[in-house]
C-alpha cells in the first residue's frame, strides 16, 4: 500500500510517496537529503536550490559509490545485495543461537 507524507527540504515542502512502513526510512533519507543542501547553500559558492540539489546529489552519489569500492565482504556489491549480505548474515545467527535460546 503506499502512502504520502510530508516532508521540508530547504524550507520547500514537498508531498512524497513511499510503501507503508518505509516512512521513518524516506523521513531519514529527506533529513540527510536536507543537511547535505543546507551545507553546500551555507558555504555560499553555489546559487540557486536546483544547482543545489544537483551539487548534493552529485556528493551523495559518491558517497554511494565509495561503498561499493575497496576489499572486504561487500567490496563491489550494489546497496541491495549488500542488504541481502547482511540478511543472510542474521539468518545464519539466528539458526546458530536457537539452540541457546532453549538453555533458558
Amino acid at each position: 500500500m503506499t502512502i504520502q507524507i510530508q516532508a521540508t527540504i530547504m524550507g520547500q515542502s514537498y508531498t512524497l510517496a513511499c510503501r507503508e512502513g518505509e516512512q521513518a526510512a524516506l523521513h531519514h533519507a529527506v533529513s540527510y537529503l536536507d543537511q547535505k543542501m543546507r551545507v553546500i547553500r551555507d558555504a555560499g559558492r553555489i546559487k540557486g536550490t536546483d544547482r543545489i540539489a544537483v551539487m548534493a546529489a552529485l556528493g551523495i552519489a559518491a558517497e554511494l559509490l565509495s561503498t561499493q569500492h575497496g576489499e572486504g565482504p561487500f567490496a563491489g556489491l550494489t546497496l541491495a545485495e549488500w542488504k541481502q549480505q547482511i540478511t543472510n548474515i542474521n539468518e545464519v545467527l539466528d539458526q546458530a543461537l536457537a539452540p541457546q535460546e532453549k538453555l533458558f
